[in-house]
């Protein structure tokens, strides 16, 4: 089997990835990796001209500087044709039996081809707008844009591919797509992992249970709840759980000199660079629990990864969260208005009862085992791919 794989960043240099889109690139990455080490053959397509400059960049000083909102040329019908176009040409090159774009619609949207066009994404953009900041201040042209786009891609395509049930049913809600041709196939984690059950073992006894250590993983504080987060960890501390937040990927949102002392900010780590996954390894073997709050999620390496360690997940139950945590199995979800107690009271109860956690927190390890890894969603995907051909 070979695959065209379509992306408008280059997929093996983590430099180029947009920021907003780290995530998303990272899987677009061990997609390959993955598919790759399963025999499958990928000619790359990438890192398009960008032509229509001119136009693009009128219609950004417009709306930015008179109406005071957000466009975006990577929406724009003109961009996105040409973009068909180059990738039309070099596909014509070449010998390949399936198009598969593993990020969002943007480059496929407008491809016309002989070969099947399968995504595999993990949501729709048109369901991030107003929830994620990227996408809160959109003129009316590039929301037009964005729907367009879409509605085109995923008409085009054999296949739409979901990470969870809930991006899977909005596509369905927004667009009208048939369900027959869109499938749910959860993602893994950004960080290679070689251990074993017995290590797992060992690194879970090793934590103390008498200091509960929460990690906070985020850039973004507010969207992933580091609000609620951190009056966890205060309200642990309050009832008599001594109590640690480390937090990666923020800055302090506070005055330095307010900042409890039982909160770490470690600022940004680079979980792409070797020094950076030492670190971040360490973090979460350390961790008794991942703590996310987020008020807007499409679906959460970070998840995966700290399951990886042993490290039960603490979130809420919106977008495609669900997908990955299973309550009691590898953590909990709760409701995004639930008080900062509930999350309290089960942190307690676990900490309290340790034999308990580590019984989760061998649970979280087989979740990311039996289904939330790399080589579980690479094998599933080429099962679907093999009845395309």
């Amino acid at each position: 089997m070979k695959l065209a794989y379509v992306t408008t960043y280059n997929v093996l240099n983590s430099s180029t990835w947009p920021k907003h889109q780290v995530g998303l690139c990272g899987a677009g990455y061990y997609i390959a990796e993955n598919l790759q080490n399963q025999s499958i053959s990928l000619d790359y397509i990438n890192s398009f001209k960008k032509n229509y400059a001119l136009i693009t960049r009128a219609k950004w000083s417009f709306y930015r500087s008179l109406l005071k909102k957000d466009y975006y040329r990577w929406a724009e019908p003109l961009v996105l044709k040409d973009y068909a176009d180059q990738i039309s040409q070099l596909l014509s090159n070449l010998n390949t039996d399936i198009v598969l774009c593993p990020e969002n619609a943007v480059p496929i949207s407008y491809l016309e081809c002989k070969q099947p066009i399968v995504l595999w994404t993990d949501s729709t953009i048109a369901a991030l707008i107003d929830s994620y900041s990227y996408l809160s201040n959109l003129c009316s042209e590039t929301k037009r844009n964005i729907y367009d786009l879409e509605k085109s891609a995923f008409d085009r395509c054999k296949l739409v591919i979901f990470s969870s049930e809930w991006a899977a049913q909005t596509a369905i809600d927004i667009y009208g797509i048939n369900p027959s041709k869109v499938k749910v196939v959860p993602w893994g984690a950004n960080l290679e992992c070689d251990r074993t059950i017995n290590d797992i073992q060992n690194i879970v006894e090793s934590r103390p249970s008498k200091l509960c250590k929460l990690l906070f993983f985020g850039t973004q504080w507010q969207r992933k709840g580091g609000d609620i987060a951190l009056a966890v960890a205060k309200e642990l501390n309050s009832i008599g759980l001594p109590t640690e937040l480390t937090v990666i990927g923020c800055e302090p949102p506070i005055p330095n000199e307010i900042i409890p002392n039982y909160v770490k900010f470690l600022g940004f780590i680079d979980k792409y660079t070797k020094e950076g996954t030492e670190t971040i390894n360490k973090l979460l073997a350390k961790s008794h629990f991942l703590i996310l709050p987020s008020q807007a999620e499409t679906y959460g390496h970070v998840f995966c990864e700290a399951n990886s360690f042993g490290v039960p997940c603490l979130a809420t139950n919106i977008g495609g969260i669900p997908t990955v945590i299973k309550d009691n199995l590898n953590g909990k979800t709760f409701s995004l208005y639930a008080n900062i107690s509930e999350y309290a009271i089960y942190i307690a109860s676990l900490m309290t009862n340790y034999s308990e956690y580590k019984r989760l927190a061998i649970s979280s390890f087989n979740e990311y085992q039996s289904r939330l890894n790399w080589f579980i969603a690479g094998q599933t995907f080429k099962q679907i791919l093999t009845q395309l051909i």
